[in-house]
């Protein structure tokens, strides 16, 4: 296997809702539209996919199908994007939150020398905004 990920797929309750956050809200680029059923944003050396979560898990197969009414835990996963400066990490957290997303974690200072933060997007995707002080 080749050390790389090409697509990081996420499984969203309302696709609309998702483009709009990430298209919109977060500017990344794509050229897709939530009538293709699936969207595709280009990265700087992946993709990033949206979904329905329901179609997702049928794809994946019947054990991993959603439960009406259980409650979703932490999956264990987080995204991550990197910026240059503090004040990048504290834009890109404000733009999310105007996005519509929750802010998990103000940014602070952390233990391996960055200053790094958390939000959730609308579907609970957990995402780092995080800086390495140079």
């Amino acid at each position: 296997m080749e050390p790389r990920i090409t697509i990081i797929t996420l499984g969203v309750s309302d696709l609309k809702r998702s483009y709009r956050f990430y298209k919109n809200g977060l500017g990344l680029s794509t050229e897709d539209s939530p009538e293709k059923g699936i969207i595709f944003f280009q990265l700087d050396g992946t993709k990033l996919a949206l979904y329905p979560i329901d179609k997702l898990a049928e794809d994946v197969g019947p054990e991993f199908e959603e439960q009406e009414n259980e409650k979703r835990k932490f999956s264990g996963i987080t995204l991550a994007h990197n910026t240059e400066t503090r004040d990048e990490v504290d834009q890109l957290l404000e733009c999310a939150k105007q996005a519509g997303a929750k802010i998990e974690k103000k940014a602070q200072e952390v233990f391996w020398g960055g200053y790094s933060g958390y939000f959730s997007d609308p579907d609970g995707h957990i995402w780092e905004v995080a800086c390495l002080h140079k």
